[in-house]
């Protein structure tokens, strides 16, 4: 029986078991819970191999499907932070959910490719680990994060990379239909990563955090669709549980630009995946969502969502914005 603190908050607890019963909400507090492995992938592009992890003094696992991957166990975590490898950028930790979405863009050497909101780094490293010739744009509006993701890509060896402070949602006004690929890892309420033994972890937790958040994600979804080529794939990802942000962003892309997009089954077999939810009170969505993945948190992973779509026409000229539409 999972201990809720007295300081989590009750209107999240009152949500999800309104909408997923109560196993469903027993399920993601033991996420909450669980002791949580720690994921990495070797570094490309600073020449990373397992062989820098073969003098650890803890135990490194390697993953069975994704071979540049593994992990350790919650107790190795502090070594494995604190290994030369670490150090010397040829490992990166990112955890299992984290990696997804970049495996699932899977572009190729010669696509020009965006992160449409990219600090701290972790997708747009992995992305440039993908090639070192190819050509990446990755955008930020803040200042601070900015600089921050400036760093973290020049200690990883991803300079190729070239970064713009700019606003997401505007980007394509300047480049419309210029990109072959594009991700959107969204600003989000990050109730996935929610830790019952973490309070700062849920300590701003509000509703009205979602309803913020979905209107930044649409805007930001729109950008990214006006900046794709026809025959171009977006991959849209957030580390939240709300379906509103999850769910109901990709049904309103889907809906606002009709036969301009279609949406593609994600691959991906885990425990941690459960269906989409097409209907969470408030009316059903387009059954084309139920392509998308949903992980619950488990101790292998944060909670996290991932939709993939592919630009089938051109959106030129461009299809009105319709942000306010809400479900």
């Amino acid at each position: 029986m999972v201990t809720i603190p007295d300081d989590f908050p009750a209107p999240f607890l009152e949500r999800y078991e309104r909408m997923l019963g109560r196993d469903g909400l027993d399920r993601i507090l033991d996420g909450f819970t669980l002791p949580r492995q720690t994921w990495f992938r070797l570094n490309p592009l600073m020449n990373g191999s397992w062989d820098d992890l073969g003098k650890a003094d803890f135990r490194v696992h390697r993953d069975a499907t994704w071979p540049d991957a593994g992990w350790v166990s919650p107790d190795d975590r502090s070594a494995l932070l604190a290994s030369q490898a670490v150090r010397d950028g040829k490992v990166y930790v990112q955890g299992m959910a984290s990696q997804l979405p970049v495996r699932m863009l899977d572009p190729g050497p010669d696509d020009l490719v965006l992160d449409l909101a990219a600090a701290p780094g972790s997708k747009t490293i992995q992305l440039a680990g993908l090639d070192k010739t190819m050509d990446i744009a990755a955008v930020e509006i803040v200042r601070k994060r900015k600089f921050r993701l400036d760093d973290n890509l020049s200690r990883h060896g991803a300079d190729h990379v070239k970064v713009f402070l700019q606003d997401g949602t505007k980007v394509w006004r300047y480049r419309p239909e210029h990109f072959d690929a594009i991700l959107l890892d969204a600003p989000c309420s990050s109730e996935g990563r929610f830790r019952l033994d973490e309070p700062e972890s849920f300590a701003f937790w509000k509703r009205s955090k979602t309803k913020e958040m979905v209107r930044r994600q649409r805007r930001l979804l729109f950008s990214a669709v006006h900046a794709l080529k026809p025959g171009g794939t977006l991959v849209y990802s957030t580390c939240s549980l709300a379906p509103e942000e999850n769910e109901g962003v990709v049904a309103h892309a889907l809906e606002s630009f009709g036969s301009c997009l279609s949406i593609e089954p994600i691959a991906f077999e885990a425990p941690e995946r459960v269906d989409a939810m097409l209907d969470w009170g408030k009316g059903a969505v387009d059954e084309r969502v139920a392509a998308s993945c949903r992980l619950m948190p488990s101790h292998r992973m944060e909670g996290f969502f991932v939709a993939r779509f592919v630009k089938t026409e051109s959106s030129n000229p461009p299809i009105p914005a319709r942000y306010g539409k809400r479900r």
